[in-house]
């Protein structure tokens, strides 16, 4: 057995198993550390280690940044809940619920998955046809929209799921308001009413809800297995297994589940999502899910599974060159054509992708 120190994706071992760290000695450490840098996974395994324990054991120089990795999420953490607190008064005035997903969810409902999970942006869901209302309020407040070119424009307003992202001229924090989480021309359309009708509120914050449990690990499956960018994979997939270990706790979290997928055109990133956890964290999915998961349209055909099985298994490494450098490289562009390829049928992709090429270039140099 090759010893864990030795391992080239020595990350995802130790998100395996936090108890490796024992067993590591400097040069581990200093490969465990860069892939978690290269991760953005640093604060995770800070606070990994101290769940287990195991915070002690590092040398003095990894010692070091361990300790600033955890400033750093105590920070974040403060930014964040005062950030939605500001955003709330904003909708509050409107008469609408501020319902937040991913990272800002995880943090304000206090999951396990938002320990040492940092982000750039607070991610929210209103309905559709209360957008010009949202955002005139929010611009108000000292949020401005960005992409201003009149193409970025046209593409968000009227092929996306969400407003170009808002950032506030002073404290520089970004918003991504969306109506859907998958773009309007997508081939599935998971209702947004139905993700609104099922939203939860979080016990003593008046005014703030998060998705449902089901709706929670979907879209955070969405996010990961139907998107093109996997800069961030496998700290996306590590908040798929830390959802998965929490809500799986609960009674009737796996029985609802992939039937819930079903309702919402959701079967095959789910069916992704589950295979992965599995392979790569060992998450503990009772088997008749996985058999739930691949039934109705989730496992695809053989061929193909094979080429996705492929491309995942390299994507989802640390993005650090220890863990492949070509292989790495055309795994992350091949998704990323994938997750073009999922948002747009093929005329209105290839005109997107021509304008961006060759006509966003040559506005952008007129300016």
């Amino acid at each position: 057995m090759t010893p864990a120190a030795h391992l080239p994706a020595l990350l995802p071992v130790f998100l395996r198993d936090p108890g490796i760290a024992s067993t590591l000695d400097l040069a581990g450490w200093d490969l465990l550390m860069r892939q978690a840098a290269h991760s953005d996974m640093g604060a995770t395994v800070r606070s990994l280690l101290d769940e287990a324990g195991k915070l002690g054991l590092a040398p003095a120089a990894p010692r070091e940044h361990l300790a600033w990795w955890g400033v750093a999420a105590e920070r974040h953490a403060r930014a964040v809940r005062f950030e939605v607190a500001r955003i709330r008064e904003v909708l509050d005035s409107l008469g609408l619920p501020l319902i937040l997903l991913k990272g800002a969810a995880y943090s304000m409902a206090a999951l396990p998955a938002a320990r040492g999970r940092l982000f750039s942006d607070i991610d929210i869901l209103v309905p559709k046809g209360r957008l010009v209302e949202v955002e005139s309020a929010l611009m108000l407040h000292g949020w401005a929209s960005t992409h201003h070119d009149e193409y970025d424009q046209r593409y968000y307003r009227q092929w996306m799921h969400e407003l170009p992202p808002l950032v506030h001229v002073h404290r520089g924090n970004a918003i991504d308001v969306h109506h859907a989480i998958l773009p309007e021309t997508a081939p599935a359309r998971p209702d947004p009413d139905k993700l609104r009708a099922a939203a939860v509120a979080l016990p003593g914050e008046p005014g703030l809800w998060t998705l449902c449990p089901h709706d929670m690990f979907l879209h955070s499956a969405v996010h990961l297995f139907w998107g093109g960018e996997f800069n961030h994979g496998l700290r996306d997939l590590f908040d798929l297994h830390r959802l998965a270990l929490h809500f799986g706790a609960r009674p009737g979290f796996w029985d609802g589940l992939a039937a819930r997928a079903a309702e919402l055109e959701l079967a095959r990133p789910l069916f992704y999502a589950l295979r992965w956890c599995v392979r790569m964290l060992g998450t503990p999915v009772p088997a008749a899910v996985l058999a739930q998961a691949a039934a109705g349209g989730g496992r695809p055909n053989g061929a193909l599974l094979a080429l996705m099985d492929a491309l995942f298994a390299r994507a989802l490494l640390p993005l650090h060159p220890s863990c492949g450098g070509r292989a790495l490289a055309l795994a992350h562009f091949a998704l990323y054509v994938r997750g073009n390829w999922l948002r747009m049928p093929p005329l209105l992709l290839s005109r997107h992708l021509f304008h961006k090429a060759f006509l966003s270039p040559k506005a952008a140099e007129a300016v």
